[in-house]
């Protein structure tokens, strides 16, 4: 008889903390933001040029954009400072013609880039930026 109440209690306890009576959790909800990003405070008017649209042969409107001055700027910063002007088709040269590869690219300085800066051209114009390591 002592067997059958200690099994009574212990079954008692599992079903118990099984979750019989554990509260509900609270649905989880979805929360979206949107942040929109503040201009650049060392940005000159002339970054600040609205896209020009474009005719192409075919009819199509192209948006063009000016290209940012990246030469003298870190190779690193050059291509974040491209991307947030729009450009994202991007390229890295070593500019002393040995054909290395710019794997920490905060160690290189960009030397020149086409297209040069200034022109306007297309968000998805290839750019490439020619670049030596930092003290050659």
């Amino acid at each position: 008889m002592l067997k059958q109440s200690a099994l009574a209690v212990l079954a008692t306890v599992c079903l118990t903390a099984c979750g019989a009576s554990t509260p509900q959790a609270a649905p989880i909800q979805t929360v979206t933001a949107t942040v929109q990003a503040t201009p650049s405070a060392a940005s000159s008017p002339d970054d600040t040029d609205p896209p020009k649209q474009e005719q192409t042969p075919s009819g199509t409107t192209v948006e063009k954009k000016k290209l940012p001055d990246v030469v003298g700027m870190n190779l690193q910063k050059g291509q974040d400072t491209l991307q947030a002007a729009g450009f994202y088709v991007l390229n890295d040269k070593d500019a002393t013609g040995r054909g290395r590869l710019q794997v920490f690219d905060r160690n290189w300085v960009v030397t020149r880039q086409s297209p040069a800066a200034g022109k306007r051209v297309s968000a998805d114009t290839l750019i490439t930026l020619y670049a030596k390591k930092i003290g050659e």
